[in-house]
């Protein structure tokens, strides 16, 4: 495997750090193209501003319990499934991986009714067949396109080609909206089959089918939980950075992008150290990254108004349950729970009208789970009043709010888990304003810019930006999610590859 030149490391820091690449950010696609290109034999160095590394794969400690902040689970990681072979490269499928069911990997909840997904395409239809036996035919043409759009999410991924290359398929065009009203030719169908895409923003009016189906089909294949917390996906991705001789540099916050004859030279961090790279990958936001570079030839006012001005989707408000021990036994699934029939609008009418109900493997091996967390869309609105304070600094009337709030999404959980309420030891809540403040997202988005059917070419944006060797990874680009984010840092390192003027495999 041919590496590229090496650049000599200086560690101590009264010297200039020299490197191939310079990552900004340690979330899931800095810290994928820092362990891929470090065991390309690259020097790689990751700088994140936060104290630990992992971005909305970081965990927290509270109590004595960990929590996740954003991961629950990941789809496709079976024998000839989508995420594996990256998962394989990475050094991840050895972590303590737990199949969720086969038979209800997901229960979705609309009234007093509960309907189960089935991994597996053929036995995906089959389950819901049972609740809709008129309706066999349409639920197979539905695994059938689910299917199809991962496979050529496949073909892609094994041909090398490039994220603009993907605006071919024809799934980009199509509203997921439309596809599922036709497709379902049943109300109740129609919303039983969004019900499991708390995973997105189900927006009637952006949302491409092609989102919708290749993050749904990846748990189809099958779906998984990790015995333990998110922290364990980051941990192995930076120990493998640093065992080939990468470094992840924590409490190191990017302040400025230096260019130098229309490339750029170093980063800057902390206001006066530098590292100087062959390469930059920004996993930041596409428009804070360009903040970090105000005035340069080479980007044209266009492309800076149109990065700021692209729309971002919701965030989440999570309840974190710390549970007395032996009260709740653990679910092998993820539950969907909502307040009513219309899944697409739910999380606008009310306040945890929609939520998403998920517990950590038992810890002792048991039969008793010992954390639950609780998650429900919540738009930037209800919390912009509070947008210029800090965490811990934001009063009583925030705290009040979170509490009532928080009292609505375990009443709504209550729905499928009795007595939950009874149950708590200790709660912990976060907001958008949390996910700003610890992750770096734009007003909390959990996924990143909305994705618009109608304005592909808009939305949807390419790792390569208009300086030569600066390029963009993460879930902003063109899909969020594990599988989103993993996708695209291989693109992103294609390109990194070409900065660098090393040959592909």
């Amino acid at each position: 495997m041919k590496g590229g030149t090496h650049v000599p490391l200086f560690l101590n820091r009264d010297d200039m750090m020299k490197y191939d690449i310079a990552i900004i950010g340690s979330g899931l696609g800095g810290l994928e193209c820092g362990c891929l290109l470090a065991k390309r034999g690259f020097s790689v160095c990751i700088l994140e501003k936060n104290g630990v590394p992992g971005g909305s794969l970081q965990s927290f400690g509270r109590g004595g319990m960990r929590f996740d902040t954003g991961f629950h689970c990941v789809g496709g990681l079976d024998e000839g499934q989508s995420l594996r072979p990256l998962f394989e490269t990475l050094g991840l499928m050895d972590l303590p991986w737990r199949r969720m069911d086969d038979d209800g990997f997901a229960e979705v909840v609309l009234g007093d009714r509960s309907f189960f997904f089935a991994s597996g395409h053929e036995r995906f239809a089959e389950r819901l067949a049972a609740d809709f036996p008129r309706r066999r035919e349409n639920l197979k043409r539905f695994a059938a396109v689910l299917r199809e759009t991962g496979e050529g999410l496949r073909r892609m991924l094994d041909a090398g080609v490039s994220a603009t290359g993907s605006y071919g398929n024809e799934a980009f065009g199509v509203r997921a909206f439309d596809f599922l009203r036709r497709t379902a030719d049943d109300p109740l169908l129609f919303n039983v089959l969004s019900g499991a895409s708390l995973t997105m923003e189900l927006n009637a009016a952006t949302l491409p089918l092609y989102v919708f189906a290749q993050i749904n089909n990846s748990f189809v294949q099958s779906a998984w939980r990790l015995d333990g917390d998110g922290s364990a996906i980051v941990d192995r991705l930076a120990e493998n950075v640093r065992r080939n001789g990468g470094a992840v540099l924590t409490g190191a916050k990017a302040t400025r992008l230096i260019e130098t004859d229309g490339r750029i030279s170093a980063v800057e961090f902390n206001g006066g150290e530098r590292v100087e790279a062959r390469c930059v990958i920004s996993d930041a936001h596409p428009a804070a990254t360009l903040e970090l570079i105000p005035e340069s030839r080479r980007i044209r006012r266009v492309y800076r108004e149109r990065l700021s001005s692209l729309e971002n989707t919701f965030g989440f408000f999570t309840v974190h349950l710390h549970l007395r021990k032996n009260t709740v036994r653990y679910f092998n699934r993820n539950i969907f729970v909502y307040d009513s029939e219309d899944v697409w609008g739910e999380h606008r009418r009310s306040p945890a009208g929609a939520t998403l109900v998920s517990c950590r493997v038992p810890c002792d091996g048991g039969e008793f789970t010992d954390n639950i967390d609780i998650l429900t869309p919540m738009h930037w609105e209800e919390v912009e009043r509070w947008a210029d304070t800090t965490v811990g600094r934001r009063g009583d009337e925030y705290r009040e709010f979170k509490r009532r709030r928080a009292e609505r999404c375990v009443a709504a959980a209550e729905r499928r888990i009795p007595g939950l309420a009874k149950c708590v030891e200790r709660m912990h809540t976060s907001s958008p304003l949390t996910w700003r403040d610890y992750t770096g997202t734009r007003r909390g988005s959990a996924y990143g810019i909305r994705k618009d059917c109608d304005n592909l070419l808009y939305t949807m944006i390419a790792p390569q930006t208009p300086i030569a060797n600066l390029l963009l990874t993460g879930q902003n680009l063109n899909l969020h999610g594990i599988l989103g984010v993993s996708m695209t840092s291989l693109f992103t390192c294609e390109k990194a590859l070409d900065a660098l003027g090393a040959s592909k495999r």
